[in-house]
Order: C-alpha cells, then sequence, then structure tokens
C-alpha cells in the first residue's frame, strides 16, 4: 500500500474495507457486548486493539485502520457524544456562544487511549501490514455538532454556517488545529497513514465546498506535513462528484478515496494526478454472484494499471454475508492482466 501511495502500480493492487472492524462480524459484536457501550470499546485500549485486529487476522487485508470513531474529537474538545442502538450518535447541538467555549487543554489527555490504542497495534501487525490512522474532516464533524446527530442533508449545519459565518468558521478552525494534532499524534504512535473522512461533502454548494470542506483539509494537510513531511494523506470527500480533482489539487492530499458514485472513466482520469482508492459499491459486496465480479472486474479493468487501493465506495454495511467478503478478497488478489 505504501508503494502505492507513492505513485507505484501494485497488481493486484492492496486491499481493504473501511469500517472493516465492525458489525458484520460475529466476533467484533460480541467483544462490542463485553465492552458496554461504542465509546467503551473505543476507549479501551485492549479492546479496540482486539477488534482492529479481527478483519486482519480472518481475511489478511493489506492495511489496518484503527478503530475508532470520528466523534472523538468534539468528546475530547468537552462535548458530550453517546450512541444508542438503532440512532447513531447523539450530541447535545453546540451553540455560537458554546463554540468559544470548547475546552481543549485536555484535549490529548482524553484521546491518550487512542494514542495507546495505535501503539500496541503497529507492535502487534505484521509489518507488511500498513497502519492507518484517521479522523473526521472538521465539516463533516461540525455536521453533527451543530445538528445534534445525522441527518438526510445536513440542513441545520448549512443554516447554521449561512446564519452566523463568523462562529461557523471558528468552529471549522478549532476542529481543524485539533484534528492536524490528533492526527500527528497519531502518528508519532505509529500510524503510517492516515486519512480525512469528509462523508457530508457532496451537500454542499461550490462557494461552501471551498470554504467548508477543501479550506480546512487544506489546513490539517499543511500542519500534519509540516512535522511529518513523509507521511502519505488519504482525503475522502465522499460525494463530491466533479469537484473530486479541484479537492486533490487545492488541499494537497497524497491520494483520493473515490465514492462508488464515480464513473470509472472519471476515476481513471483523477488517477493521472496520483493514487485513487475505491469505489466498489457496498451493495455489491452484500448482494455477491455476478453484481460483485462484475463491479470488482470492473474496477480493475480500468484502474489497475495506474496506483490503486482497492476498496469500497463507502463503509461496509452491517448486513453484508461474511463468504461474500471472502470471494471479493479472491477476486482481487486472485486477478490477472
Amino acid at each position: 500500500m505504501l508503494d502505492v501511495l507513492k505513485g507505484k502500480t501494485v497488481f493486484p493492487p492492496p486491499l481493504w474495507m473501511m469500517r472493516q472492524a465492525g458489525r458484520y462480524l460475529p466476533e467484533y459484536r460480541e467483544t462490542r457486548r463485553r465492552a458496554g457501550s461504542f465509546l467503551d470499546l473505543c476507549y479501551d485500549p485492549d479492546l479496540a486493539v482486539e477488534v482492529t485486529l479481527q478483519p486482519i487476522e480472518r481475511f489478511g487485508f493489506d492495511a489496518s485502520i484503527l478503530f475508532s470513531d470520528i466523534l472523538v474529537v468534539p468528546h475530547a474538545l468537552g462535548r458530550d457524544v453517546r450512541f444508542e442502538e438503532g440512532r447513531g450518535p447523539l450530541l447535545t447541538p453546540i451553540t455560537a456562544p458554546e463554540i468559544a467555549a470548547l475546552e481543549s487543554k485536555t484535549f490529548h489527555v482524553n484521546l491518550e487511549p487512542v494514542y495507546e490504542t495505535v501503539r500496541r497495534l503497529r507492535a502487534k501487525l505484521p509489518d507488511e501490514t500498513t497502519l492507518i490512522g484517521f479522523c473526521g474532516a472538521p465539516w463533516t464533524v461540525a455536521t453533527y455538532m451543530i445538528a445534534g446527530h445525522g441527518t438526510p442533508d445536513q440542513a441545520p449545519a448549512r443554516l447554521f454556517a449561512y446564519r452566523e459565518p463568523a462562529a461557523f468558521q471558528h468552529l471549522l478552525k478549532v476542529l481543524a488545529d485539533h484534528s492536524a494534532a490528533y492526527l500527528i499524534r497519531q502518528i508519532e504512535a505509529g500510524a503510517d497513514v492516515v486519512q480525512i473522512f469528509d462523508s457530508w461533502s457532496g451537500v454542499l454548494d461550490d462557494a461552501s465546498f471551498d470554504l467548508f470542506c477543501v479550506q480546512p483539509v487544506a489546513e490539517i494537510v499543511g500542519r500534519v506535513r509540516a512535522v511529518h513531511p513523509d507521511v502519505p494523506i488519504i482525503g475522502f470527500p465522499k460525494g463530491a462528484g466533479a469537484r473530486y480533482r479541484t479537492y486533490r489539487q487545492k488541499t494537497g492530499v497524497t491520494a483520493l478515496g473515490i465514492d462508488w458514485t464515480v464513473p470509472l472513466v472519471a476515476a481513471k482520469d483523477l488517477q493521472r494526478l496520483g493514487a485513487v482508492q475505491g469505489n466498489l459499491d457496498p451493495l455489491r459486496l452484500v448482494a455477491g454472484g455476478e453484481a460483485l465480479s462484475d463491479g470488482v472486474e470492473a474496477i480493475l479493468k480500468t484502474l489497475g494499471d495506474g496506483p490503486l487501493i482497492f476498496n469500497l465506495g463507502h463503509g461496509i454495511t452491517p448486513e453484508t454475508p461474511i463468504a461474500h467478503v471472502e470471494t471479493m478478497v479472491k477476486l482481487v488478489r486472485s486477478a490477472t492482466r
């Protein structure tokens, strides 16, 4: 994977899945039950290491991604975060005056269990398995902080940004500064690569995309590169569509994670500028059969002669059959040109 991120072509390409440690695995569900709550699982290094390694032990993926959540950053800044079964993450919506009062003095202390998890993972993983650290992009994290939960089009955050532009820009800056520091600490603990997830970039107009998505991520990339210039950074602006190229050029990310709606001919064009990661529709993996094999074949045929990290176009869904994951791994690893 590190060779691909340097722009080299490797075939068959390296392979991992977003959310590869998760509810589709029975061993994950058992560990999650023992943890008590989702955040307890994120903050318990013993259990977080256990679930991070589960898909590596089962499938032998080429990369392992730290088990955590993008909302540990606002949690470490003093906001309440909880996860309820069937409802997902819930937060108390932040107000404009509260943004100025975000508490950063104990930020790294609060996240020390995550750094310890990274240290243990790097010690336990095979040398050839890339360890990925991550954070949420400021825009996506801010949407949850403002609405208090996920919404279909993140209208609460968009309205807040229009009505309270100064407060919203301050929130993005606080999140960018702390997210960069968070990624730097993960790298120091042993992460080989870091990824920035912007799951809600696709709901914005052009001006807002540049202001809310591109500029804060460019700030994070610059801060991380100033300390660790050689560590690859993957940006994943889900739903960016025609703006993927602009995102790559303006943020300076090493590689682009592309969602499943990106046409392969467009992905090929993006690949000429550097590595791409993706972009199998997660529901092809659920369906299996020809839907799966056709999807894998199309990606390898179009993108396999350039720097590619094979992945899904978003996270694996809980209902995915394990047998289908095994099939996907075999299809990718047995592929020939």
